[in-house]
């Protein structure tokens, strides 16, 4: 078993049910145990070409049996499953699952990057992700999670507060 991170968002639906069920899902599929879920976030959409829906993010830790080319195959039909449809670049979504962490490996194919290229630049993977993994180190950088936090803008990035 490998301790992974993920990140989870959702702008399309029933956001917070879309998040919640597709966590459960998870943990159900053999080789896959749900470690620890952050809280929800509501964050601005980032760098989008067009108006959209605030955002909900979270980040979870999972152990995985899978190798990363088979958990990012699940992730993306969990995508499917819950009504994810292509996977255009900045557009709406009722849910994006990316695959941030695998252990401490490195790893840059043509269909998969470990760590998640752009995680170190967005305070929406980097708010949910301190708060349940502070002390991972960031194998890239070799920096702590807590300490990538503090280098972005987390002014978009607000805690979500149910009605």
């Amino acid at each position: 078993m490998v301790e992974c991170a993920i990140a989870l968002g959702s702008n399309q639906g029933d956001s917070l049910n879309i998040l919640e069920s597709s966590l459960a899902a998870l943990n159900q599929i053999p080789g896959i145990n749900l470690q620890q879920t952050s809280s929800w976030y509501q964050t601005k959409p980032v760098g989008t070409p067009q108006a959209q829906p605030d955002y909900l993010n979270g980040c979870a830790l999972l152990s995985a049996e899978q190798t990363p080319e088979e958990l990012l195959a699940i992730l993306q039909a969990t995508e499917i499953q819950f009504g994810r449809v292509g996977k255009g670049t900045l557009q709406p979504r009722t849910l994006d699952l990316d695959l941030l962490l695998y252990g401490d490996l490195v790893l840059n194919t043509p269909n998969l990057t470990i760590p998640h290229p752009r995680m170190r630049d967005r305070a929406f993977v980097l708010v949910p992700l301190a708060e349940i993994a502070p002390d991972w180190i960031e194998p890239v950088s070799g920096t702590k999670i807590a300490k990538l936090l503090r280098s972005v803008d987390t002014s978009g990035v607000q805690p979500y507060i149910t009605a």
